[in-house]
């Protein structure tokens, strides 16, 4: 069910953006450079306008370099550089290479010495031992939810659900990768836990790149992961304790194929 916020009380229909990564853009060519604009001088005690600017360049590389991961666009097993991902990017090749020692942190890239970063090349073992470990996280805390939150609170999740279906028809991995994280972060938001929360959501990532199938075997199982999470919504709000168990087992172990 291939990372926004429901730690508060939500209160109307939720955006799925906001549960989700923001979308990759372009890093403007001023920003990427580093350069100032000296429009304005720089804010007391806030330092220099350009170490703000590197931390916003440097997340907006991180994000698209996860979704070229999670889309295929970086193939498992290829080394890529920091300069030619800069040049790609239009971006020097600081903030790539800051991004790429987060995501080797994450465990989706390694770093070859003198040569660049080489995508993991996940095993069919390690997907299975993530599915494992997420069904051992996430199943109970569901059924504990399914047995404590009203039905108008999951009824408050459905665009979330309907965001994966939508990506799912269009073959979008990436967006489906962002919006399947953003609807499973709703759901067990929910616990209160932001240990939770953070535990979980570095298993999802983890179980999601990079991708070891070629995009046209895997839009079927899109779709039918997607719409997992609408039936996953019914069985909670109708308190279907075996149906909720048995679809969040099902859905973690189709994810890996």
């Amino acid at each position: 069910m291939e990372q926004g916020s429901t730690r508060g009380r939500t209160t109307g229909r939720p955006d799925p953006a906001a549960y989700g990564d923001p979308a990759p853009a372009r890093v403007p060519e001023q920003t990427a450079r580093g350069e100032h604009t000296h429009s304005e001088p720089p804010a007391p005690g806030l330092g220099e306008p350009r170490a703000v600017r590197r931390h916003s360049v440097r997340g907006q590389i991180l994000q698209a370099l996860r979704t070229a991961l999670v889309g295929g666009e970086l193939v498992p097993g290829e080394v890529y550089s920091a300069p030619a991902l800069g040049e790609r990017f239009g971006v020097s090749a600081t903030p790539v290479r800051e991004a790429m020692q987060q995501l080797a942190t994450e465990g989706a890239v390694e770093v070859v010495p003198n040569r660049g970063f080489r995508v993991t090349e996940r095993t069919p073992r390690e997907l299975a031992e993530l599915a494992e470990v997420r069904a051992l996280i996430e199943v109970p805390v569901m059924l504990r939810l399914a047995r404590t939150v009203p039905a108008e609170r999951w009824a408050e999740l459905r665009p979330l659900a309907e965001a994966t279906g939508a990506a799912a028809a269009r073959g979008d991995r990436a967006h489906y990768a962002e919006s399947d994280r953003a609807f499973h972060r709703a759901v067990l938001a929910l616990a209160g836990n932001e240990q939770l929360l953070a535990v979980a959501d570095d298993l999802h990532r983890r179980s999601q790149w990079p991708l070891v199938s070629a995009p046209a075997t895997r839009h079927g199982e899109l779709v039918a992961d997607a719409a997992e999470h609408t039936a996953l919504l019914d069985a909670l709000i109708a308190q279907d304790l075996a149906v909720v168990s048995a679809l969040v087992r099902e859905h973690f172990t189709g994810a890996q194929h």
